[in-house]
């Protein structure tokens, strides 16, 4: 779904993932960034309805088959 621009410049806007996520560990909601196709620069949302959510042990690709 695309970014509203009257959503996108009320949020605040990082440079970089890395700067968002830095971000995102000092608020006490869980929160995911993401990059804006309005301004590409880096959001926070809260939403993960549809969203991939990575995983922790940086295995995103790999995909483990219950036994």
């Amino acid at each position: 779904m695309r970014t509203r621009l009257s959503i996108c410049r009320k949020k605040a806007s990082y440079r970089s993932g890395r700067e968002a996520m830095e971000a995102a560990s000092t608020m006490s909601a869980q929160l995911r960034h993401y990059r804006c196709d309005r301004c590409w620069q880096f959001h926070l949302t809260s939403r993960t309805k549809g969203k991939r959510i990575p995983r922790p042990d940086g295995h995103a690709g790999e995909t483990e088959w219950p036994r």
